[in-house]
């Protein structure tokens, strides 16, 4: 079983290699053959019980084949501009949809797939409903056909983001994860800030955002760097609270973190047309405030609770910190070198660092690693690639549904303007309608998915109230993380909180204190538009920034430093007035 395991990772992570390197093929062959190579570590490689194996077996077969028979077929069905000819290809719609759903149930559970499901419900029977929400009906041959055998469903743009840009950088996070890479991210953080106040703290917070910067994954982000930081920082004195709730907030600024930020941010290169270089211009500034109003949070809790760094012998030689740092910094500057000296695509580029990582799993710190060390990390890399793509896999053509409901039917176009009446047409209503709606789809599924599932009908509105298309975005994307801190339902926290043995709840008050960036900087997006510009206009942006980064650290003191109510209140006041002033500034 682990010799099948091996191979069908190896022939996964092959295929999407491959794609990048063989030139055009069709979007109904590339698509379906990415669904089919991920099936099988969906439905068939998860701890389950005999029932569920046998019906993932009879599914992945069902699913499998049908995605191997329209990449087969893609001439023909190129002709038939997604109308289904005959029972046959409409069994195989059915089967497709069925499949994807199910998949995505056992991939993250029932949200995601239950809204999907209302998406399709609302496809086929829309047309009952009255008034303007209702749709005028669309036959069930082309409506399946659209969604299954045409670039308008599941295999449509969003999917292709998946198949030829995130499955690429997964890989290449994957690869790196199973060297000596993350504990270069350790040991940098531990030598940059382990001496410092609150040291172990800040060391957490400088290491989730360089790991969370390949991962993009607050829930692997705390499992992975906290199994370090958690027990330092407990050894340490810190209350367990605190400890916890700097973990959960410092993992969940790795999905704004370029370069990676997750999959939203090769999504979002697909959805808004902005080249990728400029989506990662326009992210760093915000992302490096947020971490920055973490780090003076951490701050003020560390003279509260007078918390000492790490000591002396704790902390990692020069040689190991040099030694180490090297197994992430060669193949991101590859990465780099890629994109910015030789001017290829960001998924070739990291094509380039893939096998520079690879290269560098064959040596640890101490220098060449013995064959069993290299091939278990070899392995670890496969596997891990493999579980995460199918993982985004799933999420992305199961939110693909929705997006081709929306489209199909005109519903998008019915919520957008929704918004525009609810808010009376002004923006700042219409900002907290969405942000709210973000909130809300964020607790029960992925970012991404609540991402792709809000921009695609606020977003329009938004861009229409004044909005440049990145900032809307952004905005939207930034939102959809609320729920990784804010309760009732914050992934990062519980994780966090499970792991040091701490009530959720009050680790959850303690992390919404730091992490209230999450909260301020989308808003000071909108008010201070030259925040993300900096690609365009540099001085603009970082004055800005510096402008808000004051605001931020200020209202930062207001909410975790302890001192009189009255201080507080005006530090937390002053600190809005300057975050939120770049309009008025800028008509001055």
């Amino acid at each position: 079983m682990r010799l099948v395991a091996f191979a069908a990772a190896l022939l996964l992570v092959a295929y999407h290699l491959g794609l990048i390197f063989s030139g055009l093929v069709p979007n109904l062959v590339s698509r379906p053959l990415h669904l089919a190579l991920a099936l099988p570590w969906i439905l068939l490689v998860a701890d389950q019980s005999r029932f569920r194996w046998v019906t993932g077996l009879v599914l992945t077969v069902l699913g499998v084949g049908a995605c191997l028979w329209i990449a087969w077929s893609h001439d023909i069905l190129a002709d038939q501009y997604g109308f289904l000819e005959g029972p046959g290809q409409t069994a195989i719609a059915v089967v497709l949809l069925a499949v994807v759903l199910e998949a995505a149930r056992r991939a993250i559970g029932w949200p995601l797939p239950l809204v999907a499901a209302l998406a399709l419900a609302y496809g086929l029977l829309g047309q009952h409903i009255p008034g303007e929400f209702g749709h005028s009906g669309t036959p069930l041959a082309s409506f399946l056909g659209t969604l299954t055998i045409a670039e308008g469903g599941i295999w449509g743009s969003l999917t292709g983001v998946s198949v030829n840009v995130v499955a690429i950088f997964v890989i290449f996070g994957a690869v790196l994860n199973a060297g000596e890479a993350g504990q270069g991210f350790m040991n940098l953080a531990a030598a940059a800030a382990g001496r410092l106040k609150g040291g172990a703290a800040k060391v957490s917070v400088l290491s989730s955002a360089f790991f969370g910067s390949i991962s993009g994954s607050a829930s692997a982000n705390v499992a992975s760097t906290g199994a370090i930081t958690l027990p330092a920082m407990t050894r340490l004195g810190y209350p367990k609270r605190l400890a916890a709730a700097v973990e959960a907030v410092a993992s969940s600024g790795g999905q704004i973190m370029p370069p990676l930020m997750g999959a939203g941010a090769f999504v979002m290169v697909e959805l808004t047309g902005t080249p990728y270089t400029s989506v990662m211009a326009a992210a760093l500034l915000p992302a490096f405030l947020y971490f920055l109003a973490v780090w003076v949070g951490v701050n003020a809790y560390a003279d509260r609770f007078a918390l000492r760094g790490i000591d002396a012998d704790d902390r990692p030689g020069l040689r190991d910190v040099i030694i180490t740092t090297g197994f992430f910094a060669v193949p991101f500057g590859v990465l780099l070198w890629g994109m910015f000296g030789l001017k290829v695509t960001p998924q070739y580029a990291a094509s380039l660092a893939i096998l520079t990582a690879f290269v560098l799993l064959f040596f640890n710190a101490r220098g060449l690693g013995s064959p069993s060390e290299t091939v278990l990390r070899i392995e670890k890399a496969l596997l891990a690639a493999a579980r995460q793509v199918s993982m985004i896999a799933a999420i992305i053509v199961c939110a693909a549904i929705i997006i081709g409901v929306l489209s199909i039917t005109g519903l998008g176009v019915k919520i957008t303007s929704l918004i525009l009446s609810g808010s009376g047409g002004m923006l700042w209503p219409a900002l907290l309608l969405t942000a709210l709606a973000c909130l809300v789809l964020g607790m029960e599924v992925p970012t991404t998915a609540a991402y792709v599932i809000c921009v695609s009908v606020a977003g329009p509105a938004l861009i229409e109230l004044g909005l440049d298309p990145l900032q809307a975005h952004l905005f939207v994307f930034w939102f959809a993380l609320l729920s990784t801190i804010t309760p009732p339902v914050c992934g990062a926290v519980f994780i966090a909180a499970g792991m040091i043995e701490e009530n959720w709840l009050k680790v959850a008050v303690t992390a919404m204190s730091l992490g209230f960036g999450l909260y301020i900087i989308p808003l000071a997006m909108v008010a201070n538009p030259a925040l993300i510009v900096l690609e365009q206009h540099p001085v603009l942006a970082i004055l800005a920034t510096l402008r808000i980064g004051l605001g931020l650290a200020l209202m930062s003191a207001g909410l975790v430093g302890a001192r009189s109510l009255a201080v507080r209140a005006g530090y937390l006041c002053l600190g809005l007035i300057l975050a939120f002033s770049g309009n008025f500034l800028s008509a001055i």
